[in-house]
Parts: C-alpha cells; sequence; structure tokens
C-alpha cells in the first residue's frame, strides 16, 4: 500500500462560474500529511528504506519535510528535518508531530540545506524537497489518475517552487501520452525563480525571497525544470501576494478546503480569469495544498501586505 491516496477529481462550480470556462480540481490537499509532496516523498523513502536507510534527513520548513516526516512514522524509520528560521511555529509543531526531529538552522531554505546534507550519515538518506527522479515519478501518479478517470484536460495549471511538481507533472503527461497538453506554471513575485531564468534562458538565482508564499521560496528552480521547459510547452505566469492571499480566501468559502498562499497563486490565475487562460476551455488545477497555512496567519499577512 503506498504512502498516499488516490485524492479526488471534480469539477468546481465556484472557480467554473468566475473563469467562464470548466475548471478541474485535483484535491492533493486531501493528501493525508496535507500537500501532493508526499506522492513522491513517500515513493522516495520506500526506496531508501528498502535499501537499507535508517534515518530519513530532510530540509524543508514545509510540505515536504512533512512529507518526509509522514513517510518516516509511517515506514518506521526515524525522520530529522532541517528547517530555517523563517518556519513558522504551526510549522515546527506538525513536523513534532509526526515524531520528526526539528533542527532549525540558517535564514533560507539553502542554508538549512547544506546544515542538512552535512548531517548525512552513512546509514542515512537524504530525501531532496525537489529535485529527485524518485520524487517525480512519484508526482506523476497525479496525472496517472486523471488519465485512468478519463478527464483530458486542455491545460494543467500548477505553482512552481523548485520544480519538482513541474518536473512530475510534465513526466505524467508525457507518459500517458499527453505531450500536446501544456502547462501553466504559476509563481507569486519575489519568489519566480523559474520565471526569472526563463527570461534569460538558463538557471539564475535569486538575490533573496521576497513573498509571503514561502513554499515558493527556492532561489534557484532546479535544472530538471528547465529542462521540461524545453521538452514541453510551459506557459510562465507571475502573480502577486495580494492575489494569492484573497485566492486563499475565496478557495475556502467555495470548497471549504483551507491552502497555503503556494497554492492560492494558480488559484488566483482562475479567480482573476487571467489571459493565459483565453485559449483553453478545459482547464485542471492542481490544488496542491499547504498544512501549515492558517486562515489567521493568511487574514496577517493580507492586512499588512
Amino acid at each position: 500500500m503506498s504512502l498516499h491516496i488516490e485524492t479526488p477529481l471534480l469539477e468546481s462550480r465556484p472557480l467554473s462560474v468566475a473563469s467562464q470556462r470548466s475548471i478541474w480540481l485535483k484535491l492533493e490537499a486531501l493528501q493525508p500529511p496535507g500537500s501532493f509532496k508526499i506522492r513522491g516523498v513517500g515513493a522516495a523513502c520506500e526506496h531508501h528504506k528498502k535499501q537499507g536507510a535508517q534515518r530519513f534527513i530532510s530540509s524543508s520548513g514545509g510540505n515536504a519535510g512533512l512529507a518526509v516526516a509522514y513517510a518516516g512514522r509511517c515506514l518506521g524509520v526515524p525522520a530529522l528535518v532541517v528547517v530555517p528560521e523563517t518556519t513558522t511555529a504551526r510549522a515546527k509543531e506538525l513536523l513534532r508531530q509526526e515524531q520528526a526531529e526539528v533542527i532549525v538552522h540558517g535564514g533560507s531554505w539553502q542554508e538549512a540545506n547544506e546544515h542538512a546534507l552535512a548531517l548525512v550519515g552513512a546509514t542515512d538518506a537524504f530525501i531532496h524537497p525537489f529535485d529527485d527522479p524518485l520524487l517525480w515519478r512519484g508526482h506523476a501518479t497525479m496525472i496517472d489518475e486523471v488519465a485512468r478517470a478519463g478527464m483530458k484536460p486542455d491545460a494543467v495549471l500548477l505553482c512552481v517552487g523548485g520544480g519538482g511538481m513541474l518536473s512530475g507533472v510534465v513526466e505524467g503527461l508525457q507518459r500517458n501520452q499527453w505531450a500536446d497538453v501544456p502547462v501553466i506554471a504559476v509563481e507569486t513575485q519575489g519568489a519566480a525563480s523559474f520565471h526569472a531564468a526563463l527570461e534569460v534562458g538558463h538557471s539564475i538565482e535569486l538575490e533573496r525571497i521576497d513573498s509571503i508564499a514561502t513554499s515558493l521560496g527556492a532561489k534557484r528552480v532546479s535544472a530538471r525544470a528547465l529542462e521540461c521547459a524545453k521538452q514541453h510547452s510551459i506557459l510562465s505566469v507571475v502573480v502577486s501576494d495580494p492575489s494569492a492571499l484573497s485566492a486563499c480566501e475565496r478557495f475556502l468559502t467555495d470548497h471549504r478546503i483551507l491552502v497555503e498562499p503556494a497554492c492560492g497563486a494558480s488559484l488566483a490565475v482562475v479567480y482573476e480569469n487571467h489571459p493565459v487562460l483565453a485559449t483553453f476551455d478545459r482547464i485542471l488545477v492542481i490544488v496542491c495544498g499547504g498544512a501549515t497555512a492558517t486562515i489567521d496567519q493568511i487574514r496577517k499577512w493580507a492586512e499588512t501586505g
């Protein structure tokens, strides 16, 4: 039995009305640890346990860390998660709830990641939050499920942080012979490392992350994500933090599911009927989730933004 569940696929009436087209939702927010990350992370953890790993180490103040902690608890393997100082108390509480050891180090994910790598011993397995073929293969199962349901969209809409979900979705589209289905990749202003890389034609590192959508906070997108852009039609969109926050509130009202601002970024494209949607009639939105978000935090960000 896999560590992830097959999530609901449903047509959203509120989002369809808002955008004047058919909007379908893949509800990854309903995964046990709260996001799509458990698909790839679970696959990676199961693989490494079979190889004899006695501890999982990861670097994430959010969904990837939670997925590693959840997988570790389910598989009976201790998990250590290094998080940056920007990680919320809520996220640390959830990690400890999953019985993970939590170490706080550095002001950014990059610094936390370097420290996590330095801790890896001979019997440990390092689980990268987004840059690993095992993860992409696991994330691709989202598209497998949609294909089995017989719902071929005109485009897939998702958010981009480090590029793990993007890489997995492109793999899923291609292995289901849906290479003709483009991906709309959304980021927030201040965290748009993928958009910046596409503009110059190669990977670049952002000076800093300046967005409340911290799950999109990779200063440099993975090389694989850029390869995907050369192999597959990917449309890059950047939205504002206020748009992402507003979408979180609206989605909570419409579907009674709370998602984090990173996920809100992709939903904002639909709620605001962004011009990128103009040529598509049926769109699949990956509602990636986000377990660390609270409505109080989202409203506080909206007030101070």
